[in-house]
């Protein structure tokens, strides 16, 4: 299974991707492995109970921590409600790999448990500690791996009072010293400094905007500010119950700041990033500026953004405005302007 990732260097005209004909518009294509048709093929592996096809492809992913980190966590959720792992684990119970996919299953398994008592309830804490020493012996096993520092970092959130300074400061550490611009570790912190979890939305947009600041041109850690935003907005949504928008929070994602800031985003990823098709990794970060330049009503970015994505759209962060491919087709059509979309609605309340 033969893995390529393009690293050249130079600024990315938008076009359209590979296989999709001029002067055709394709409907949105929500496939949650964003086109990374051996993940699907590993996944549908794991319905019908079968680990090798996991175990090639992680073997065949190697140290491409991007694709890596992309294929584990959406293993992992395939794997949460089967005994695939552990299976694998039975059967190679030595393999770094499955050590790695078991640490990840555990958090998607904790989250679960989160989702099914409803928020505000807390999981179990030996169940929570349980799940932090398999990680830690994933970190022990497979040294290398940015992933098990992801897991951890993950599941800190789920610690009724969040976990010390120290410890998270830890894992972080651990995390930056393997892979420094871990998308999914930022995000997963950003989302543990956010109002939702154990901060605020200074310390959230704080942690975005440094990490922003100290990202190297092309890479996506920008997108962390619109993530954000949107993180703001789910908080806020979430506080109305679901009954209905929050007065004037239409202008949460076009006044001058949001503006501004999809703005430097997209310059600073886009503007820099290396030449090449859009890699499945990079398609959820892709959604969730698109999202914030359509809504800040930057058409030419938005141009740009949808001639590189193609039809591949993603449920996040569209499913928080509305629905996503309704969206999506409408922004894309260049039909409406933000805010104006039909169908729009607020953000149902969700854990993760």
């Amino acid at each position: 299974m033969a893995e390529h990732r393009h690293r050249a260097t130079g600024r990315r005209s938008a076009g359209r991707p590979p296989g999709e004909p001029a002067g055709k518009e394709s409907a949105p294509d929500l496939d949650p492995d964003f086109g990374d048709r051996p993940l699907t093929e590993a996944r549908q592996d794991i319905v019908i109970g079968r680990w090798q096809g996991v175990r090639d492809l992680l073997s065949a992913t190697g140290d491409d921590w991007p694709r890596r980190t992309h294929r584990i966590r959406l293993l992992a959720h395939a794997a949460a409600g089967s005994s695939a792992v552990e299976n694998w684990r039975t059967a190679e119970p030595d393999s770094p790999d499955v050590a790695v996919l078991r640490a990840a299953t555990e958090v998607v398994r904790a989250f679960n448990l989160a989702i099914a008592a409803g928020r505000g309830v807390a999981v179990d804490r030996e169940r929570l500690d349980a799940t932090v020493r398999v990680c830690l012996r994933a970190a022990e096993i497979s040294r290398a791996d940015p992933m098990p520092w992801v897991s951890l970092l993950t599941v800190a959130r789920l610690y009724e009072d969040g976990v010390s300074r120290s410890e998270l400061r830890r894992w972080w550490d651990e995390l930056r010293r393997r892979d420094p611009y871990n998308t999914e570790g930022h995000t997963q912190v950003l989302r543990y400094f956010s109002a939702r979890w154990h901060g605020t939305h200074g310390r959230m947009y704080d942690f975005a905007r440094d990490a922003a600041g100290a990202a190297p041109p092309g890479s996506p850690l920008p997108v962390l500010v619109q993530i954000a935003r949107v993180e703001e907005y789910r908080y806020a949504t979430e506080g109305a119950g679901g009954r209905r928008a929050v007065r004037d929070f239409g202008q949460h994602w076009r006044h001058e700041l949001a503006v501004t800031e999809a703005r430097r985003t997209f310059d600073r990823w886009i503007g820099g990033r290396p030449r090449g098709p859009v890699l499945p990794e990079e398609v959820g970060e892709l959604n969730y500026l698109t999202h914030a330049v359509c809504y800040a009503g930057l058409d030419d970015e938005a141009g740009q953004l949808f001639g590189l994505l193609g039809p591949r759209a993603a449920q996040v962060p569209w499913s928080y405005t509305g629905d996503p491919a309704e969206q999506f087709t409408a922004f894309r059509r260049g039909r409406s302007r933000a805010g104006t979309l039909p169908g729009a609605r607020p953000a149902k309340p969700q854990a993760g």
